[in-house]
């Protein structure tokens, strides 16, 4: 269970346990709503790799519009719309599909997107390839990776963090061509 701040302090999100799930710890959370400053009302946001949705739910929690959630795993999907009823999330949209292949056929546009993949493959990288002309404008991508998105002529680096074996970034799109 974690808990989630804004306007559903205290209140826990449940999640199975799953191998490789791994929730983002809520001073890491913490310090990302932070840097975007507290509050982001009305904005739309996609968590690519949702797992236990603690970073999608956060974000509804401190005004969000809307969260598309996006687990491959039907037990975690199905804990996610849970918590949402729970929550009564009405802005959370959960979507059972494998990432990359979800984000190259859907063609909505995001002000927030939410990436913390397994640490240990590509999709990272494949998704920052992907998701750059699905922002709108003034967009940011949050990651999490086990060594931090390297330099990079398509995104600079906005904000940047470690905890433990975690490296976090907010990153903004470079606007050069794709």
């Amino acid at each position: 269970m974690y808990n989630i701040a804004g306007l559903w302090r205290g209140r826990n999100i449940r999640f199975p346990e799953v191998p490789g799930l791994r929730p983002t710890p809520s001073r890491v959370r913490e310090t990302l709503f932070n840097w975007l400053g507290q509050d982001i009302p009305g904005v739309q946001c996609l968590d690519l790799f949702a797992g236990s949705g603690a970073l999608g739910f956060e974000a509804l929690s401190r005004g969000a519009a809307r969260v598309v959630m996006v687990e491959r795993q039907a037990a975690t999907a199905k804990c996610l719309r849970e918590n949402a009823q729970r929550l009564g999330a009405t802005g959370a949209e959960v979507i059972v599909a494998e990432a990359l292949q979800w984000l190259r056929r859907d063609n909505q546009r995001f002000d927030l997107v939410f990436l913390d993949p397994p640490f240990a493959g590509p999709e990272l990288e494949q998704a920052l390839a992907l998701i750059r002309d699905r922002l709108n404008p003034g967009g940011m991508v949050y990651c999490e990776s086990s060594e931090g998105v390297s330099e990079s002529p398509f995104w600079s680096e906005f904000r940047s963090s470690r905890a433990g074996r975690v490296t976090y970034q907010l990153l903004k799109p470079e606007r050069g061509p794709v």
